[in-house]
């Protein structure tokens, strides 16, 4: 049903005036459109009472272009003549010196619920620096693609790093405003945080026709299917033997190999019965890498239904059918071991997968965790489902 009072964070701040009078760091990208068009960095700009003074980009930066894992300088906004601090590069969180002056800090980034997404990591140091520095804290919500289930392992702290610093599973299923929430509680941080939640969201997982434009928030997040399938195969980056179509079309959406035949795989995918999502052959053809033009017999996967969907469990599914398959040799060849354990923050899954354990047993291994998790997620939930 039409809603037309949806607003983000960002657009309930702006009509209420919020931030009047305030010297103004915001840290946003392109991808935090308003329901008028604009960036949430030009509808700040535009504004006679307050004052933009400075900007701060995450990974991919400002711009969102950036590839992954490519360090972003600080340079001059281009017309504004303002300073735009990389939070991705030589500095992975605001310094003193960029918090100088300022009076507010405001967090606005489209973020997909996600762990090893950085943009995760980003608030957590955004948090951390507007707490030394005693500098409130605006964060403004926005929707994220499941925002239902909890999936993944917790995070090991022995393998923390940028793409796991928050003590949350993989998969999230919570938006902006309820994980900084959510890290205040379990860090009793002091810090003087204040959240916007998003007016006439009803906790869906599907866009609605009066949302603001969607703006992919990296060059690999094109779309909302994307960014909902993201998880599923977000190992490719440490596996590359199998690749997800990252430059192409589809992606995240796809994946393949020449040594991977489709129609062998889906039936063993299809087999385990795994809830909220469907299998079809998708021959493509990868844009870079070392089959860059090579035609591949892929396997797309389409969401049937986003409230059932765990995009965790099904990578996990993913591997280990093309581990029995294929052989371990030919799946983990030239594989990341380290930056894999990082993505799912622990060993456990790497490990268990190479000792052969079926599927549904590792993903059961991660079940005590979610139910603690969940226990303090449900305590700070901004938003229930319709």
């Amino acid at each position: 049903m039409r809603n037309p009072s949806f607003e983000t964070g960002m657009d309930r701040i702006l009509r209420r005036r919020i931030g009047a009078g305030q010297r103004v760091g915001l840290v946003s990208h392109v991808a935090a459109m308003t329901r008028k068009g604009f960036t949430a960095a030009e509808a700040w700009y535009r504004r006679s009472d307050s004052h933009l003074s400075a900007l701060f980009s995450p990974e991919h930066g400002y711009f969102g272009s950036a590839g992954a894992g490519e360090a972003i300088r600080s340079i001059r906004f281009p017309h504004w003549q303002i300073p735009l601090h990389s939070l991705y590069g030589a500095r992975q969180e605001p310094s003193p010196a960029h918090l100088r002056g300022l009076s507010l800090l405001i967090f606005d980034l489209q973020d997909l619920g996600a762990r090893c997404y950085t943009y995760l990591s980003t608030l957590v140091g955004v948090l951390r620096a507007a707490a030394r520095a005693r500098l409130p804290l605006i964060v403004a919500d926005r929707p994220i693609p499941l925002p239902y289930l909890p999936d993944g392992p917790l995070l090991d702290p022995r393998f923390a790093s940028f793409v796991g610093l928050a003590p949350v599973p993989m998969a999230t299923a919570m938006t902006p405003a309820e994980t900084a929430l959510y890290l205040q509680k379990v860090w009793d941080l002091n810090v003087d945080l204040e959240v916007v939640p998003m007016r006439g969201w009803p906790r869906t997982p599907y866009r609605g026709p009066d949302w603001p434009p969607w703006v992919p928030p990296s060059p690999g997040i094109r779309s909302w299917e994307s960014a909902a399938c993201y998880l599923a195969t977000v190992f490719t980056e440490a596996v590359p033997t199998v690749t997800c179509d990252r430059t192409g079309l589809l992606p995240f959406q796809v994946f393949g190999a020449p040594w991977i035949k489709a129609p062998e795989v889906i039936p063993m995918l299809e087999a385990a019965h795994l809830p909220g999502v469907a299998f079809h052959v998708h021959p493509f053809r990868p844009n870079t890498g070392p089959w860059a033009g090579r035609l591949l017999s892929g396997v797309r996967l389409v969401i049937t239904d986003p409230r059932r969907f765990r995009p965790v469990r099904l990578s996990v599914f993913i591997l280990a059918t093309l581990q029995k398959q294929y052989g371990k040799n030919r799946l983990w060849a030239n594989a990341r071991p380290d930056f894999f354990d990082k993505l799912y923050g622990t060993d456990e899954v790497r490990l268990a997968l190479l000792d052969g354990d079926p599927p549904a047993q590792i993903a059961r291994r991660w079940e005590p965790g979610l139910r603690r998790f969940n226990h303090l997620r449900s305590s700070i939930l901004l938003y229930r489902p319709a």
